[in-house]
């Protein structure tokens, strides 16, 4: 496949998942859990902060992006920092990411968005997915929360109100610095583009996000 064509694999490896369906509001399973207390510090060359619950490194292998995992509630969080976050939000769009919940806490605006994975082709295997976005002038920094299908969480209401954000999301957003980093990750050197060569894929997304769906039907016809 051409690398042009980058918006027919739009969400491969940045992210470590790949988000198969739209937002949802509303889910069963998960106990009533007691949220403890507890947090676990964490800080790097471009975020800091506290989680709630006891969580430990599990991947440091790059300067901007780091896994954390909550091995008692399921829970991995991927920590990572690009030059446009808001660009690969774009992206995800095509894949069914949208209307972010808003919020300013502790100084920075956040767009939230609550979505669904599938495991691999299990699909008995069902991932709950918080990607917290924060875009600042020169960096972008992203949070992803992955919740295992085994977790013990309350996900029933898997939203702003219910016991993951109220719990554990907002928490820890509320305890974040945000650092500026030097030699920031460029987006379009994550999917191997040149600047312009990126450009061009993003112009094709804004004009599928602005109706005109017939250009990326065209480019999903080049590609083949």
């Amino acid at each position: 496949m051409e690398k042009k064509n980058i918006i027919l694999i739009a969400i491969v490896a940045i992210a470590i998942i790949a988000v198969a369906a739209a937002i949802f509001t509303t889910m069963g399973g998960g106990s009533n859990t007691t949220i403890v207390g507890e947090t676990s510090k964490f800080s790097n060359s471009f975020m800091e902060g506290s989680f709630s619950g006891k969580t430990k490194l599990v991947n440091n292998s790059s300067e901007f992006m780091q896994s954390y995992e909550d091995s008692k509630h399921k829970i991995t969080y991927n920590i990572s920092t690009v030059d446009n976050s808001t660009a690969l939000m774009d992206i995800y769009y095509l894949q069914g990411v949208m209307n972010p919940e808003k919020r300013t806490l502790n100084g920075n605006d956040w767009n939230i968005y609550f979505s669904q994975a599938i495991e691999g082709n299990n699909t008995n295997k069902t991932l709950n997915i918080v990607i917290c976005q924060c875009q600042k002038e020169k960096q972008g920094y992203l949070i992803y929360m992955i919740i295992d299908s085994k977790t013990d969480l309350n996900i029933s209401a898997f939203n702003t109100f219910g016991e993951v954000y109220k719990g554990y999301v907002e928490p820890l957003l509320k305890s974040v610095t945000l650092k500026e980093s030097k030699n920031v990750p460029s987006i379009n050197d994550e999917f191997g583009l040149t600047a312009d060569e990126f450009a061009q894929q993003m112009e094709l997304v804004r004009q599928y996000k602005a109706g005109n769906t017939s250009a990326l039907n065209s480019a999903s016809q080049e590609a083949q």
